[in-house]
Formats: structure tokens, C-alpha cells, sequence
């Protein structure tokens, strides 16, 4: 292990993946260190992530597809379903990730660029000289270490613990923390090329209920809830555990995993003296779906190119990295995340009798392309006698 990097990636996920091969590929000397023994396990997702969006960072590779998605459903309380077909659904629907394979590949690139990459290194604690971030003291399969850096990546995931440890506030409201659980099931019925999604306060308090597929009769079959609502007495476990009794009774779990995902509004700021933060940890998870491997990706990608260039400069000052915190939030997804936390803001405040009457509403739609803006136009001219409650969704639209 060197002592000396110009950057250091905490974490080996997609973020930090991407972050470390495009600061190589610029000609950085990168680290990533990742606490855990392999890249890629325990998978904490549920893998799904659009087509046209994971183009823009790497060419899909059957190795790691698990499945292609032809269609998303939406089913209300009542058994209402709302079907959004691949031709209109655009990039809303898309692949099913091996995410064991796609990490390592990810990872693989990343270190064909040039990035080191150590395992079973956690980071322990920042390096601080005057208020900076100087790199980080670790702990590598058991032995104390220091790596330096000029720049640290913080990729460390839902916990975001390196970020808190040199002074931004991470914190996430209880009611904003979902709490999830998943199965993988196998020898199971189901549509091999639709995602489903199950609403409704039996099902999934202030959440949803998805099944992934992963193949023909294999799905990731998991649950988020709302925090409160587990404090509330009841698991996400629990609520999954009874559908999975009630439709899936002879399904076989061949995997389970639990976990949070932060579903509140990103970071009020993403970067420091010497450090940015990226990914899950920036908080940059759709709170709408909580869906996050192509947001990370892109916050990886800009930050490692901002990062670089500071460095040829020699000014790794918050100042100087503020451009990736500036430019992200100017993005689309930047706007993405702003809108669907609004959204996601007032689907949450909806008992099963208002969720039964907007799928009734919308049930037969023919929209020329899906999009979640789309849907909430739709949703308003349908239901008039809603309109001061749809107030909500026509201000996220502003």
C-alpha cells in the first residue's frame, strides 16, 4: 500500500467506480479502498436502472444484465394496474443488473486505468491540517495505516460516515430513511419482462412494494417503508414476509438482504476543503424511487473531472472544488431530484381510497413518451374535482 495519492476513493461502488477510472484516465495517481473483502457483495439494491442513462457511462454487457425490461406496472390498493409499455416508458424501464458482476466491472476499469484498489480497508478517521481534508487514516485487514491524498472521495455509501467525521451534517430525518428489505426468490410466476410496482398502505406504508426480475422464474422481491412507519411496530420484513406468503407461497429465498435508503433532499452541500462527497452518501438517491446507481455514477464522473483539474492547479480549497457541487445541482438530475421529492412529498400524504382513484383515473392512458412529468399532467386533467389537492404535484412541475 503507498502512503501518497493525488486521490483517494472511499468506497467501491458505482460512484466511486466511476470516479477513480476517470481521475486515472486523466492521469491521477487514485486509490479506492473498499471496507468490505469483495467488490460488489452484500448487493443492496434492488439493481434496476434505465437504459439510455446507463449508456452514458459504460456499453451494457450481457455479462451482467440479468434482465431486459419491456414494460413498468403500477398496482393500486384495489388491483388497479397502470401498464407503461418500453415504447412509451423510454428510459423509465429499463435493465435488471447482476450487480456482483457489474461492480467488479466497474472496479476492473477503473484499475485497467490505472487506480489502485485494496479491499478489507475501512477508513477510520480524515486526515485534518488546518480545516482540511488531508487523507485518511485506515484500517487495512487489521493493520493501521495513512493514506494522503490532495483530494478524498467520500463514496461511502447510505452511512456516509467519512463526511460527517470531517464536519458536514449527514444526518437523515427518521421519516426520510426507508427501510427496506429484499428477497431474491426463485421458482416463482412471474412476468419475465415487467417491473412491478405494489402501492398502498396494507402493502407499503409511505412506500412501494417491487419485484425486479432476474430471469425467468428469479425476481429481487423487496420492500421500502417509510422509517416512522417501521417505528411504528411493524418491519419492512413483516410487510414483505405477507406478500410473499400471500403470492409467491412456494418461492424459494435464495438471498436476503435489509438496509436504508436516504430518500430526502441531497446534501445542502457536497464538498469541503479537500473532500467531496458522491453518490448514496451526497444523499442523491431518487426519493421518488429510490433508485440511485446512475445518479452516483454521474456525481462520480463529474467530481473525479473537477477534482483533476483543481489538482493540476494546485487548489484543492472548497472554493475551488465548489464547481462539482455548483454544476450537479444545475444539472437535469440535479432538477430531477428536486421535482420527484416534491412529488414523493405528497404520494406520501395519500390514504388507499385517493391511490385507487388516481390509478382508476389514469388506468388506460396512451401517452406518446412516459416520463413522471408527463404522468403528473396527466393525473391533473383527469381529476378535477382533485385539483386544489393536485396542487402539490403542479408545483413540483414549476
Amino acid at each position: 500500500m503507498k502512503s501518497n495519492y493525488d486521490i483517494l476513493v472511499i468506497g467501491g461502488g458505482p460512484a466511486g467506480a466511476l470516479a477513480a477510472k476517470t481521475a486515472a484516465e486523466a492521469g491521477n495517481s487514485v486509490c479506492i479502498i473498499e471496507k468490505r473483502p469483495a467488490i460488489g457483495t452484500p448487493v443492496r439494491c434492488a439493481e434496476g436502472v434505465g437504459k439510455e442513462l446507463l449508456k452514458q457511462f459504460i456499453k451494457p454487457d450481457p455479462r451482467w444484465i440479468s434482465a431486459e425490461i419491456e414494460r413498468a406496472r403500477l398496482i393500486a390498493p384495489n388491483g388497479t394496474t397502470v401498464s407503461l409499455e418500453q415504447d412509451r416508458a423510454g428510459n423509465e424501464v429499463g435493465y435488471v443488473l447482476d450487480r456482483k458482476i457489474f461492480d467488479r466491472e466497474l472496479v476492473w476499469q477503473a484499475a485497467e486505468a490505472g487506480a489502485d484498489v485494496i479491499v478489507k480497508t475501512r477508513a477510520t478517521a480524515p486526515i485534518m491540517e488546518n480545516g482540511a481534508v488531508r487523507g485518511a487514516k485506515v484500517l487495512s485487514v487489521g493493520t493501521p495505516a495513512e493514506i494522503r491524498a490532495d483530494v478524498v472521495l467520500a463514496a461511502d455509501g447510505t452511512e456516509a460516515q467519512f463526511a460527517r467525521w470531517a464536519g458536514l451534517d449527514t444526518t437523515v430525518p427518521l421519516r426520510e430513511m426507508m427501510s427496506c428489505a429484499q428477497y431474491l426468490l426463485t421458482d416463482i410466476d412471474i412476468d419475465a419482462g415487467s417491473t412491478d410496482f405494489y402501492l398502498g398502505n396494507d402493502v407499503a406504508p409511505e412506500g412501494y412494494l417491487w419485484i425486479f426480475p432476474k430471469g425467468e422464474r428469479t425476481a429481487n422481491v423487496g420492500i421500502g417503508i417509510s422509517g416512522r412507519k417501521s417505528r411504528d411496530g411493524a418491519r419492512a420484513k413483516d410487510y414483505l414476509d405477507r406478500f410473499v406468503a400471500k403470492n409467491f407461497p412456494n418461492g424459494k429465498t435464495i438471498e436476503a438482504i435489509a438496509g436504508g435508503v436516504p430518500v430526502c433532499r441531497p446534501l445542502p452541500c457536497t464538498v469541503a476543503d479537500g473532500l467531496m462527497v458522491i453518490g448514496d452518501a451526497a444523499r442523491v438517491v431518487d426519493p421518488l424511487t429510490g433508485g440511485g446507481i446512475g445518479n452516483a455514477m454521474f456525481t462520480g464522473r463529474l467530481a473525479a473531472r473537477v477534482a483533476s483539474g483543481c489538482i493540476s492547479a494546485g487548489n484543492c480549497s472548497k472554493k475551488a472544488l465548489m464547481p462539482y457541487d455548483t454544476e450537479w445541482r444545475a444539472s437535469r438530475m440535479g432538477a430531477f431530484l428536486e421535482r420527484n421529492y416534491k412529488v414523493k412529498e405528497y404520494f406520501i400524504t395519500l390514504d388507499d381510497a385517493k391511490l385507487n382513484t388516481l390509478a382508476d383515473s389514469i388506468a388506460n392512458i396512451s401517452l406518446k413518451e412516459f416520463s413522471v412529468s408527463a404522468l403528473i399532467r396527466e393525473l391533473i386533467k383527469r381529476n378535477p374535482k382533485m385539483l386544489f389537492e393536485l396542487k402539490a404535484l403542479k408545483d413540483a412541475l414549476a
